[in-house]
């Protein structure tokens, strides 16, 4: 509505999806990030983690969201760019080493090479 000039306060989003479209966008609480095969981490049900920022929508803590990119990148090789997310992340909002101790123990070690990693500075990353 706002798009179209209507100012108006909500709580949710609607998407309007094709059946085709839904299949493709949907995560569901207790399925397995990634290759869809089991593994420790898997979606959480977001009535029982999610958090509410000021001025924002509801949204997955921040330490369950790392946790969920790494799960989905160590596990399908698509999905790299989950792996990049978490790099991007850690260099950005500058994420403590101590994160790590948050996160399920099947993504700790990833999480603590890719922190250590991302700890280089990068002259082209200043342009």
């Amino acid at each position: 509505m706002r798009v179209h000039g209507f100012e108006r306060l909500t709580t949710d989003v609607d998407l309007l999806v094709t059946r085709e479209g839904l299949a493709r966008i949907v995560l569901i609480a207790g399925d397995d990030p990634g290759d869809g095969a089991p593994k420790p981490v898997r979606f959480p049900d977001p009535s029982s983690v999610a958090v509410r920022p000021p001025d924002s929508p509801a949204v997955l803590p921040l330490a369950k969201l790392v946790e969920l990119e790494l799960a989905s990148g160590m596990s399908a090789p698509h999905r790299a760019k989950d792996i990049g997310d978490v790099v991007e992340l850690i260099q950005t909002l500058k994420l403590p080493r101590a994160l790590g101790d948050e996160l399920d123990a099947s993504v700790r070690a990833k999480y603590d090479e890719l922190w250590q990693l991302a700890q280089v500075w990068d002259p082209l990353s200043e342009t």
